[in-house]
Formats: structure tokens, C-alpha cells, sequence
């Protein structure tokens, strides 16, 4: 596996670095081991979260630095950019101010006998997160920060086209005070991450990526009976059944697609339109985003650059040909110039089509009139993801009933880009299991420890 930062608006390679040794790979999981096994355990909640507090005002503090870094390793537009970095910084300190309560004991009312017991919540171990390119700050604060909070420690394997991104936040932990050994970045191949999982010292993996990534994963892990946390794709649907304000739904929608250059694992995919407005819907729609042009994500106010890299724009390319291909009506754009993608609408891909299924990762709007309310939700959960939703409706009794009858494990009303730090993010079927952020994902990785004393 070579780890490579290029930067997808010009092409020119910016750095290399090296795999990491099997030698200093095992020297890495051993300081590791060591630390939780002894800061861990030793060490106060409240000293961990002063730790965790300290390095979420590092990334304020560092906030010039990581945002050039996220343009240039992934093209993400510098305005967001700055944005990820923000909401890093807001989810360790989020963290840090929650811990004390989360990780506190949690006294049983005995039914029988004299004593008492507790439930304490422990820390596992050592923690593998397989981290992706998208955001390389955000994904790392919502699986690092909670871990080092309960006292595990922390092996980071970013992405192979982030690992700039990921040396500054190993310097981030190391300059905040993080002991030896409770955040290590490790630079391994693949085999070599099998291995990592495989070690007992190893108790949990934590996976942000593909599909295929996840199975492959959540495989070994299960071979050796180790927590696992995936999250994966998504092709959101967006449904819109009333609205006093479609200006505002579809301007929702645009943002909502285009955040990170379309490359937001719950990012809305698919608007899914009552036939009443499926017309004036699509119209605006398409008119919006043929305002949008992908530019420099250097440049001011730049609201789309380049996708991730120039396979990514060629994997999207052939994903838009086959829905033209299979009986969807391109609207607006299929067309690329490099890894820049022009912003692109196609209507009405058939449900029995393979391309249907598929998760389309960049600045593509896909849209399907549906009948009713039944065809509408119909064709939302015929999808084998389910990470997130949006539903638009003026009606409270059709908003619950529709939420509950959504496959998802989030659900947006009348809203979008309204992620939290204390809210709970993960999804169902082939999106994952597990939650990070908020306060399910304070506790996704502890031991929760019976002690009962008579």
C-alpha cells in the first residue's frame, strides 16, 4: 500500500511517506498496550478530558494549517475546510465536558441481599481506527476522542491519501500531552492491518470506508472475536411530500449534495418527489445547480472543487454512463474535466436496474417522482443502506409516521448539514452498526464492568 498525498485539483504529487515496518509496528502496538494498561487505568476521568479538551483547542488554535492540508490532500473547498476543522475541535471539547457524567459508576438497586453493586465503565484496550479521506479530522475526533476520554488507547490508520492529515494530528495529541502510546499513527498495508486485528493486545475496530473495506474488516475481527463500529455507505433519500417554501427545500437539497465536493458518506442522494411537485421541484433544481461551477478550492467562495482523486472521477464517470445507459434522463452536466466533476442531475434511473442500488459518491442529484406518501417511502428503503434520511412535510402526524416507517438510522425534518457532537451518527443494514458521537458513542468502546460488593 503506498501512502501518497496528491493533490486532485492539479495532479502534482506533494509527498510520499513509507510503510511501516513490521518491527515498529509491533514496537507501536506494545507502547500502546502499555499506556492503557497503565495512564489508562491510573490516570483520572478528569485528566483525560483536560487531555481531550487540550487537543480540540489545538485544532482551533492549528486551523490554518489542517484546513490547507484538507484542501490539498482531498479538494475539499477551503470555506468547509475550515468548517471540519471547527467541528473537530467542537467535538473533543464536546467530549471532554461529557465524560465525567458518561463513564461515571452506575449504582443497581439490589432485589435481594445487602451490599451494592455497580456497573463501571472500564476502558477495553488498545482500539484500531481505520479512518477514510473524506474528513480525516471529523472521522478521528468522533472515533479518537471518546476512546482517550475512557482511557483507551488509540491506533490511527488513515487513509493512503491522508497521511499528511494524519501526521498533524499525531503532533496534535503528542503536543497536547497524550502519554507515549495512547495515539500512535500506524502507516500499514493491508496484511498488516489483518495482523493488527488479529493481536490480542488489540480489543476493537473502528472502520469509516467502503463496503468491501467493512466486510473484510468486520470478517477478521469476528475470526477474533473483537468489537466492531462500521460505518459505510449511504444513499440518503430526500423526500419531499409538502413544503410552504420549495425555494428553501431545493436550496437545501443543493447544499446538502454538493458539501464536501458530494463526498459525504450521509449526504442526501436521491430526492424522492410527490408528483404535485416533481415538476417545479426538478426545474429548480436543475437550474440551482447549473449555477454551481467546480473551480479552485483554493478560491473565494468556492462551493465545489475537485472529487478525491482522478480514479474516483472516473469511477463516478462510469456509474453516470450506466444510469444513462439503464433509463435514467440526464438533466444537467455528465461531464468531467480531470478529477472536476460539473454538478449533474439525473431523473428516474428504473428500480430494476443494478445502478440503482449503488451509492454515487460526488456532485450527482439523483431524482425519482413517487405517486404518494406509500410510493415515496417505498422507494427510500429500496436500498440495501441505511445510514441517513431527510424528510420534508408541513404535516406533524405524517413527519412521525413517516420517520418510524424510514430504514435508516438517522432521520433529518425540514433539514440538512445539521449534524452535532451530541448527536448520535451510525446507520442499519449494509451502512453498519454501532454509533459514534453523542452520548452512544461516549460509551461504544468500555468495558462495562459489574462490581458487586456484599
Amino acid at each position: 500500500m503506498s501512502y501518497t498525498v496528491t493533490n486532485p485539483a492539479t495532479g502534482e504529487q506533494l509527498a510520499a511517506y513509507p510503510t511501516i515496518s513490521d518491527a515498529d509496528l509491533a514496537e507501536t502496538i506494545a507502547r500502546a498496550n502499555a499506556a492503557t494498561r497503565g495512564w489508562g487505568r491510573s490516570s483520572s476521568i478528569a485528566e483525560r478530558s483536560a487531555l481531550v479538551r487540550r487537543i480540540g483547542d489545538l485544532h482551533s488554535e492549528r486551523r490554518d494549517e489542517l484546513a490547507k492540508a484538507l484542501v490539498e490532500e482531498m479538494g475539499k473547498p477551503l470555506a468547509q475546510a475550515y468548517g471540519e476543522v471547527d467541528f473537530a475541535a467542537d467535538i473533543y471539547r464536546w467530549h471532554a465536558e461529557i465524560a465525567a457524567e458518561e463513564l461515571a459508576d452506575t449504582p443497581i438497586g439490589l432485589r435481594a441481599g445487602s451490599g451494592s453493586a455497580v456497573i463501571r465503565n472500564s476502558p477495553l484496550g488498545v482500539i484500531l481506527g481505520v479512518m477514510p479521506w473524506n474528513f480525516p479530522f471529523y472521522q478521528v475526533a468522533r472515533f479518537a476522542g471518546p476512546n482517550l476520554a475512557i482511557g483507551n488507547s488509540v491506533l490511527l490508520k488513515p487513509a493512503s491519501q491522508c497521511p499528511h492529515t494524519g501526521e498533524l494530528i499525531a503532533k496534535i495529541y503528542a503536543d497536547a500531552g497524550a502519554p507515549s502510546g495512547a495515539f500512535e499513527m500506524i502507516l500499514a498495508s493491508t496484511t498488516q492491518i489483518a495482523d493488527v486485528i488479529a493481536d490480542p493486545r488489540v480489543q476493537g475496530v473502528s472502520l469509516t470506508g467502503s463496503e468491501r473495506a467493512g466486510i473484510a474488516v468486520a470478517e477478521q475481527a469476528a475470526r477474533h472475536l473483537k468489537k466492531v463500529v462500521l460505518e459505510l455507505g449511504g444513499a440518503d433519500p430526500f423526500i419531499v411530500l409538502s413544503t410552504d417554501d420549495l425555494d428553501a427545500v431545493v436550496a437545501d437539497l443543493v447544499a446538502g449534495r454538493l458539501d464536501n465536493n458530494g463526498q459525504s458518506c450521509n449526504a442526501p442522494k436521491r430526492a424522492i418527489v410527490v408528483s404535485e411537485l416533481y415538476p417545479a421541484f426538478t426545474e429548480k433544481l436543475v437550474a440551482a445547480l447549473a449555477k454551481v461551477e467546480a473551480t479552485d478550492p483554493f478560491a473565494d467562495g468556492a462551493e465545489l472543487g475537485p472529487v478525491s482523486s482522478l480514479a474516483a472521477a472516473e469511477n463516478l464517470e462510469a456509474q453516470v454512463q450506466r444510469a444513462v445507459e439503464a433509463g435514467g434522463e440526464l438533466l444537467l452536466g455528465g461531464t468531467r474535466d480531470g478529477a472536476f466533476w460539473a454538478p449533474t442531475v439525473i431523473a428516474g434511473i428504473p428500480r430494476d436496474t443494478g445502478i440503482f442500488h449503488e451509492e454515487m459518491f460526488g456532485p450527482v442529484a439523483l431524482v425519482y417522482e413517487a405517486a404518494d406518501e406509500d410510493e415515496a417511502v417505498a422507494i427510500a428503503n429500496d436500498t440495501p443502506f441505511g445510514l441517513g434520511s431527510y424528510l420534508y412535510s408541513t404535516d406533524p402526524a405524517q413527519i412521525d409516521r413517516v420517520a418510524n416507517q424510514i430504514d435508516a438510522g438517522m432521520v433529518f425534518v425540514n433539514c440538512v448539514l445539521a449534524d452535532g457532537a451530541e448527536l448520535p451518527f451510525g446507520g442499519v443494514k449494509r451502512s453498519g452498526f454501532g454509533r459514534e458521537m453523542g452520548r452512544l458513542g461516549a460509551t461504544e468502546f468500555v468495558n462495562k464492568k459489574l462490581i458487586r460488593i456484599a
